[in-house]
């Protein structure tokens, strides 16, 4: 499948920074719908959870929506996005609020240190650690723009990583989920090549 004949569904989790996800699949030729209806979500070749925000808050628009259940029995590819990347884990510090459940495990907060402001925000390197369809035609160590306070540790799910006072998480893939704690669609041209390796994605 070629991105333009992606059918894109964008889970309304009641996040910010749509628009400039929206504008990112634009400039591949897609126009990414922003939905809460599940038979639209369901018969999209490809969903985004994007995420900016909190992760109670956002659960809890999940589930009102009926949706908590519904994406982990997705079976088109799936991207989630910062927020939307710490949503699949089964727990998140924040809140201590239960997430959807599909990976493993929780995410945390990072500590503050000098040097090392929470949240992290700006770009970062991510160091690819095995195959990854998101980071296909990615040179190593490629810079990608980060904003958030809570990360997911390394586990066999991940696919690239970041330090920022510990290594975390930075790409992760199970089955059809795969997920970037950065913003690709702020992340400029390598930013574009990950979107559009996820809508190559079938």
């Amino acid at each position: 499948m070629t991105p333009r004949q992606a059918r894109v569904a964008i889970v309304d989790g009641g996040g910010a920074n749509i628009a400039s996800l929206q504008f990112a699949l634009a400039r591949l030729g897609v126009a990414g719908e922003l939905t809460v209806d599940p038979a639209v979500i369901r018969s999209a070749t490809h969903v985004i959870l994007p995420g900016v925000g909190a992760a109670r808050s956002a659960m809890a628009r999940l589930r009102q929506k009926g949706l908590a259940s519904l994406i982990p029995q997705l079976t088109q590819p799936v991207l989630g996005i910062c927020l939307g990347l710490q949503l699949l884990y089964e727990t998140s510090e924040e809140d201590d609020v239960d997430c959807l459940g599909v990976l493993e495990g929780g995410v945390r907060r990072f500590a503050p240190a000098p040097g090392r402001p929470v949240p992290h925000m700006g770009w970062n390197q991510v160091m690819p650690l095995r195959s990854s369809p998101l980071l296909a035609n990615v040179p190593a160590n490629s810079y990608f723009y980060f904003v958030h306070s809570y990360a997911a540790g390394l586990s066999p799910v991940t696919t690239g990583s970041t330090e920022y006072g510990w290594q975390f998480s930075a790409v992760v893939e199970s089955r059809n989920f795969l997920a970037t704690q950065f913003h690709p669609e702020r992340s400029g041209p390598l930013g574009a090549r990950v979107l559009g390796n996820f809508l190559a994605c079938s």
